[in-house]
Formats: C-alpha cells, sequence, structure tokens
C-alpha cells in the first residue's frame, strides 16, 4: 500500500509540473501575442483582398487553403528556424527583425502613395487577367500563402524576441502554441468578415420580422465601410510597428538617439497633459513610430521597385521587374 500511495504521489508532482509548465507556456504564448498586434489587424485587413471577387462558395475554401498554408508556413518551416536562432546564430535576431520592420514600411508606404497617387501595375493587371476560375483562385491562394509567410516570419520573430531564456522545449511549445493561436485567430476573423455580407443577405431576405430584416439589411451595408475601416487600420498598423521595430532595432544595435528622442518627447507630453499619462506616451510614441515608418518607407519604394523587384524577376524568371 505505502508503494502504491509513493507511486500516486510522484504521479501528482508530475502532474504539477506539467500544469505549471502549461501555465507558463499560456502565459509566455499570451505575452508575446500582444507584441504581434499591429501584424495582425495587418494581416487580418489583408486576406480578405484575396477572396474578393469570386463565388461566394468558393471564399470559405479559399480561406481554408490559405489557412492551412499559414500553418505550414508557421510550424514546419519557421519554427524550427525560430528555435536554432538563439542557441546558434542570436545576433541575427534584430537584423531579421529590422528586415521584417523594413517590409511593413515599405507596405505601408506604398499604399499611402497608392491613395494619394493611384497607379497600376501592369504586369499584376496581365497576370490577373485569366479566363479559368480555378487557375485564377490558385493564383490567389499562392499569393496570399506567399504574403503570409513574411507577416508569420515577423510574427514569429517579435515573439521569440519576447520569450525569456528557458529549455529549447519549453520555447518550441510556446511558438507552437502562438503559432495555431493566432493562426485560428486571424483567418476565423477573415472568415467571419468575408461571410458577414452572406449572412446579413439570408437574414434580410427570409427572416419573419421586419426589425429582423432591417438588421440583415444594415450588415450588408456595413460590410464595405468596415472593409475599407479595416484596410486604413492596417496600414497604419504596418507603419507603427514597422517604424517601432527599426527604432528599437537602432537602438538594440547602439544607435540610441532616435530611441531617446522619441522617449523623451513621449515622456514630456504625458508629464504636460497630467492625464491618462500612459495611454498619452503611448499615442506619441505610436504616433513618432508612424511617421519614422512613412518615411523610411517612401525612402524605400523606390529602392524595391526600381532594384530589388528587377532583381528578383531576373532570378526568378518572374515579370517582378517588369
Amino acid at each position: 500500500m505505502s508503494g502504491l500511495l509513493a507511486l500516486l504521489d510522484d504521479v501528482a508532482g508530475i502532474a504539477k509540473v506539467a500544469a505549471a509548465s502549461v501555465d507558463d507556456v499560456a502565459a509566455a504564448a499570451a505575452k508575446a501575442g500582444t507584441k504581434t498586434a499591429g501584424v495582425l489587424i495587418d494581416d487580418a485587413a489583408v486576406t480578405p483582398s484575396y477572396v474578393t471577387g469570386f463565388k461566394p462558395d468558393r471564399e470559405l475554401p479559399m480561406i481554408g487553403k490559405i489557412t492551412l498554408g499559414s500553418l505550414k508556413n508557421k510550424l514546419v518551416f519557421l519554427l524550427p528556424i525560430a528555435l536554432l536562432l538563439p542557441n546558434f546564430l542570436p545576433q541575427a535576431i534584430t537584423p531579421l527583425l529590422m528586415l521584417g520592420g523594413s517590409y511593413l514600411c515599405f507596405e505601408g508606404a506604398e499604399k499611402v502613395f497608392h491613395h494619394f497617387f493611384p497607379h497600376g501595375d501592369h504586369a499584376v493587371e496581365e497576370d490577373m487577367d485569366i479566363k479559368d476560375p480555378a487557375h485564377l483562385e490558385e493564383e490567389k491562394v499562392a499569393g496570399a500563402i506567399k504574403t503570409d509567410f513574411i507577416l508569420s516570419a515577423e510574427i514569429m520573430t517579435i515573439a521569440l524576441s519576447t520569450l525569456e531564456a528557458s529549455s529549447i522545449w519549453m520555447e518550441a511549445a510556446t511558438l507552437a502554441v502562438i503559432a495555431v493561436g493566432i493562426t485560428v485567430a486571424v483567418y476565423g476573423t477573415v472568415a467571419l468578415i468575408v461571410k458577414a455580407d452572406d449572412v446579413g443577405l439570408h437574414i434580410a431576405q427570409n427572416a419573419r420580422l421586419s426589425v429582423t430584416r432591417a438588421f440583415g439589411r444594415g450588415i450588408v451595408k456595413a460590410m464595405p465601410p468596415l472593409l475599407k475601416a479595416l484596410s486604413f487600420i492596417g496600414t497604419l498598423a504596418m507603419l507603427w510597428v514597422g517604424g517601432n521595430i527599426m527604432i528599437h532595432g537602432l537602438h538594440d544595435l547602439g544607435l540610441h538617439a532616435p530611441y531617446e528622442a522619441i522617449h523623451h518627447l513621449a515622456e514630456v507630453a504625458s508629464h504636460s497633459v497630467g492625464v491618462a499619462t500612459g495611454f498619452v506616451a503611448w499615442l506619441v510614441t505610436a504616433a513618432c513610430d508612424g511617421v519614422i515608418g512613412v518615411i523610411y518607407g517612401m525612402a524605400l519604394i523606390p529602392v524595391a521597385t526600381k532594384v530589388i523587384g528587377p532583381l528578383i524577376g531576373k532570378v526568378t524568371g518572374s515579370s517582378a521587374g517588369h
């Protein structure tokens, strides 16, 4: 009997350790997940555009394919790299973060530039002029998964930079939880957004009460401005997060002046207002990061379009350089 009790006590001890580990993983995942909020907003704002124009019965299957591609990006390709970096090449984390930050600044600035100076990409327009809907769907899904890979790499790198030193298994579990949780949250939200107008239309046409039908029509009318608002918020998020990553990256690499200047400005503004000092400091910091993101992103546009794009086009043999 004493042996059995000892065994049960050991099992209970192991269970407590396992439960504590699960709590640690969940806490670390939640902390790291909050740091990626800006990229998540952009991801959720960008993805609906990939299924726009397709038949309603193809929207959810397309989102499903993109979701599986996103999970593959994070768990198969990016997770192993994220686990190797801190142990074998920790000095690469900051440059990789800044590379992703540069991409976010470029994308955000390009959207701003396109808004004020609308322009078309003839190569993209030709690529989209495809008569076969199935082939077009494949192209759209592939494009969404490629974009997701870049955003996922940024998410995983940001998450990795927030993790405290621990065992490789703890880091793997935490990053896996982050990868799955973020993917489900983003593409679940995208699915709700994309199908909201169909749900609203169904309610408007089939509900028995006039109030309910009016509610359905309201959903349908609300979707276009909601999508525009998401696009706007996504652009702001890209510039804010991208600028923030660049400022912190420069600070980590020894160039402290930009970070210290913004920090000082945020402190002065918060003390001068005297109320909601934390929010004011964050708002000023985010605004400064966003301005830096716009300026840096605008500077990157000619580099990306005139140098990097044509170079990628020559290497891959695609029309990227035309």
